[in-house]
């Protein structure tokens, strides 16, 4: 990397960021295509975020990526959100040109998924009720799914999910219940989408959700955790001959997205992928 005067920066802020993987999974893609860009992880305390979108402002960056626990924080400070962000509560990309803030998640959930099937029409099933939830949940309703199902431990939660998004009017059929009921829920499932810590590194070894038994092989089984690769529950929809789709390609997706939101430029994905497989040793 050749830091220059010239240079435009773009960066993550999150509170801690030292996991990120999207310093080298960006830099590959300005290396790639010849861009003076350079990206960088920077460690926000939450009481400092107002002044560090102002400061990032003051200092010409052109782009922020946002990680927890700031994506909601942020939105008091920007001057314009996107419309579906709005609807998720959430911001994860800042675009500087006009303050404005965007929610990539979803899309890199839906891109993702896509790769194997198109969500227009399907009936899918989604585990948890949290902030990837909620911001996969409208992108799902927004690319045209038949109908959505929410499950969760704490039920209220999927509750109130299932009525925000059923309200956006995207989707006319919302339904929520209780992770206990998910063997009855996916046998009509054409996609489970997992939006759970559950077997997270290091708890590998965590119980899936739902097992190989309970699944079929026409199931696209999009687990969001990447970290490790090949979790619990993809394991699990590879014994049953389901579709697997992996967390990596979701980091991937939403990375790309914010790519081309910065730089109006294409995102060279293929590179992207290959410095995040790397950077996951899974080369």
């Amino acid at each position: 990397m050749n830091i220059k005067g010239s240079t435009n920066i773009v960066g993550l802020i999150g509170h801690p960021v030292e996991h990120s993987f999207s310093p080298p999974m960006h830099n590959a893609a300005f290396e790639a295509l010849g861009m003076d860009y350079a990206y960088v992880a920077f460690d926000v305390d939450p009481s400092n975020v107002k002044s560090a979108i102002e400061g990032a402002r003051s200092l010409n960056i052109k782009g922020f990526n946002v990680t927890i626990p700031h994506k909601i924080e942020v939105m008091n400070h920007l001057d314009e959100i996107d419309e579906v962000a709005a609807l998720i509560g959430a911001v994860n990309t800042i675009d500087f040109k006009n303050l404005k803030g965007y929610n990539t998640d979803g899309i890199g959930a839906v891109k993702a998924i896509e790769e194997v099937t198109p969500i227009k029409g399907k009936n899918v099933v989604i585990a948890g009720a949290g902030g990837a939830s909620r911001a996969i949940s409208f992108y799902v309703a927004k690319y045209g799914a038949s109908n959505l199902t929410i499950l969760n431990r704490n039920v209220e939660k999927a509750q109130n999910l299932a009525n925000d998004v059923n309200e956006s009017g995207l989707i006319d059929d919302v339904k929520s219940d209780s992770i206990e009921e998910i063997n009855n829920c996916i046998g009509d499932a054409d996609i489970l989408i997992d939006t759970t810590p559950i077997g997270m590194h290091p708890n590998v070894d965590d119980a899936p959700i739902v097992g190989a038994e309970d699944m079929h092989e026409d199931l696209v089984v999009f687990d969001a955790v990447y970290n490790p690769n090949e979790t619990v529950l993809i394991n699990e929809a590879i014994k049953a001959g389901a579709k697997p789709v992996y967390g990596i390609k979701m980091l991937l997706y939403q990375g790309a997205e914010s790519f081309e939101i910065w730089t109006g430029k294409k995102a060279p994905v293929d590179v992207m992928e290959k410095a995040l497989r790397k950077t996951l040793n899974l080369e």
